[in-house]
């Protein structure tokens, strides 16, 4: 079933915030508002679900490159409760499957500092692997809305990762629209679609800076 469709079995009143939009953020800013800024792959999800929603619980993944970190740790938990903006629930992977990567951006959760918890702007960008096995953030960018040129940044990629296939269903019809206008997505299968840009994640590191990354 698509997020979209899932979306809309959420009553209403679930599904709106009283918080009011946030500005879009840098990287470096978000990062260094953040405990831990790091490449991770999602290896297990334990969440409460209503209607297929989650609602509450814990993903746990796995630390593939540390950026910046609070602890020494292979794997991290990420916490979230709730149905808000910008919350912080990640797709579980089958038996089947490898997990889906992100940058994290995290913060200790002040009820348990052994797990963390998503920034109030977002916590997650998606990362691909090109078919060159570089780590690309996959563009354009969901998640966090970021104040960073990345539309000039971003470059045609070849993806050797299952995860730059989208099935049309989850894309609305005007968002499918823009992207094949921008030449960001092309048909990949029947009822299916693939990503088709990025940016290098050594390029978005380089953004980051480094004194953001200091403790």
């Amino acid at each position: 079933m698509s997020l979209a469709v899932l979306l809309l079995a959420v009553p209403a009143h679930a599904q709106q915030t009283e918080a009011s939009p946030l500005a879009p953020v840098s990287l470096q800013a978000l990062a260094a508002r953040a405990d831990a800024v790091v490449l991770a792959q999602v290896r297990d999800t334990d969440y409460l679900r209503r209607r297929d929603i989650p609602v509450s619980g814990s993903a746990y993944l796995k630390v593939l490159i540390p950026y910046k970190t609070d602890r020494s740790a292979d794997l991290i938990e990420v916490y979230e409760k709730g149905l808000h903006d910008h919350e912080c629930y990640f797709p579980n992977p089958t038996v089947f499957e490898e997990g889906r990567r992100y940058l994290l951006f995290l913060r200790r959760d002040e009820e348990d500092p052994e797990r963390y918890r998503g920034m109030p702007e977002g916590c997650a960008l998606d990362v691909l692997v090109a078919d060159d096995n570089r780590y690309v953030l996959r563009y354009p960018v969901t998640g966090v809305a970021l104040s960073d040129p990345l539309e000039e940044m971003a470059r045609p990629v070849t993806f050797g990762d299952g995860y730059a296939v989208v099935d049309e269903e989850d894309l609305l019809p005007q968002e499918r629209d823009r992207m094949l206008n921008a030449g960001q997505i092309r048909r990949y299968g029947e009822g299916e679609w693939i990503y088709t840009t990025g940016v290098d994640l050594a390029e978005a590191r380089r953004l980051i800076g480094v004194e953001a990354l200091l403790d």
